[in-house]
């Protein structure tokens, strides 16, 4: 009789620990995710939130560094370290921007200043880590400039070995007047980085290699868009055969078939983010791929969403899918969770950063309540605790 109390026990405590277990996502984990701002009244430089991915909550910011205006972030692959853009600052003798590397506090995310350097031009805005060569690549939106800063072993920057200057113009006389370097993207294979410039409405293309020559112009040397587009961020598609461009002034997107062996691009479309009938004024900002590779997501400024596409696996080709309301003012950015099960809009105009649960099969975004305050949301990055 008591073995069989026993065993009666064991069986029941069996299944209450295995229903404990498949109420758990396995792949369930933990994040930290780090907010670049606008500084001014209400923020101070770079903060830090944990994020569950079973769940998708986000837990209060804390303020991770004091630096001015770090609008633009990235972090090392090793996870170490974490290099900002300072879009407002201004160093140098030539009272250039600046961009920072902070190392990463594994345990608490917080981050530590290591130096600063000189981005190679003014009003830097957005930057990539070449791990292999070890370089940072830094888009200068000011001066339509982009550079090549040296890393060194222990995460710390030297001054620009390589600034290429960018020249014309287009048609939009008030935004178009001169260069404006928008992004600085390395291609999947390492081998090419590539550049939107606003004011040009190209994609740069660039070989990558060391020093003084760390980039060095294609043959063929860049991509066009629509005359008037304003082309400002780009992602790769899943395998690298296709680009994905937003435009901010024409609030589209282009798709381009990627050469990989001749870093080339081809035009294969060009497709709205907003409704038909809408009429106000609204600017594109940022552009990412799903994991998967099966959608495309792109933020309006203006009017205020998250354009869905779905991807034509052989074409590439875009249909829409959805644009849904970011629950805030001035979506200049969000991120993809790793897992591809969450969407985080940060509503730079309303101080907010929103959740959103992802249907991996449509690609279409649901809003899950979930919310945060943090001052001027401009960028997020996501970085696994250990």
């Amino acid at each position: 009789m008591f073995s069989e109390r026993v065993n009666s026990f064991l069986i029941g405590l069996l299944s209450v620990v295995c229903a404990f277990a498949t109420s758990v996502p396995a792949s369930a984990r933990e994040y930290f995710v780090f907010f670049g701002t606008y500084t001014g009244a209400k923020s101070k430089g770079i903060y830090v939130s944990r994020f569950d991915d079973a769940t998708g909550k986000l837990s209060a910011p804390q303020l991770a560094t004091e630096t001015k205006s770090p609008s633009f972030l990235a972090l090392h692959p090793n996870g170490k370290f974490l290099y900002a853009v300072g879009e407002s600052a201004s160093v140098g003798a030539n009272r250039q921007g600046a961009v920072s590397a902070f190392a990463v506090n594994s345990t608490t995310g917080m981050l530590t200043a290591l130096n600063s350097q000189p981005s190679g031009g003014g009003g830097p805005c957005h930057l990539a880590v070449d791990a292999k060569r070890r370089l940072v690549l830094a888009a200068n939106y000011g001066s339509g400039s982009l550079a090549a800063l040296p890393l060194g072993g222990d995460g710390r920057l030297d001054g620009a070995g390589c600034v290429i200057q960018h020249a014309g113009s287009s048609v939009n006389k008030q935004r178009q007047e001169g260069p404006h370097a928008h992004c600085a993207n390395l291609s999947p294979d390492g081998r090419f980085a590539l550049a939107c410039d606003l004011g040009l409405d190209k994609v740069l293309v660039y070989r990558l290699g060391d020093g003084a020559h760390a980039l060095t112009a294609n043959d063929p040397p860049s991509g066009a868009v629509a005359p008037g587009a304003g082309p400002r961020h780009l992602a790769f598609g899943a395998g690298g055969k296709f680009v994905y461009v937003v435009n901010e002034i024409g609030s589209t997107v282009t798709v381009f078939a990627w050469d990989v062996k001749r870093g080339a691009l081809s035009e294969v479309q060009t497709i709205s983010t907003l409704p038909e009938k809408f009429d106000g004024k609204s600017f594109c900002a940022e552009i990412a791929v799903h994991p998967n590779g099966k959608f495309v997501y792109a933020s309006n400024r203006g009017h205020d969403s998250i354009a869905v596409f779905a991807v034509e696996k052989k074409s590439g080709r875009l249909a829409a899918v959805q644009r849904e309301s970011t629950q805030g003012k001035t979506p200049r950015h969000f991120a993809l969770d790793p897992s591809g099960g969450w969407l985080l809009a940060e509503n730079q105009a309303s101080d907010s950063v929103v959740v959103f649960k992802l249907d991996k099969k449509t690609g279409a975004l649901a809003a899950t309540g979930q919310q945060i305050e943090v001052p001027s949301p401009v960028c997020a990055v996501f970085l696994t605790v250990r």
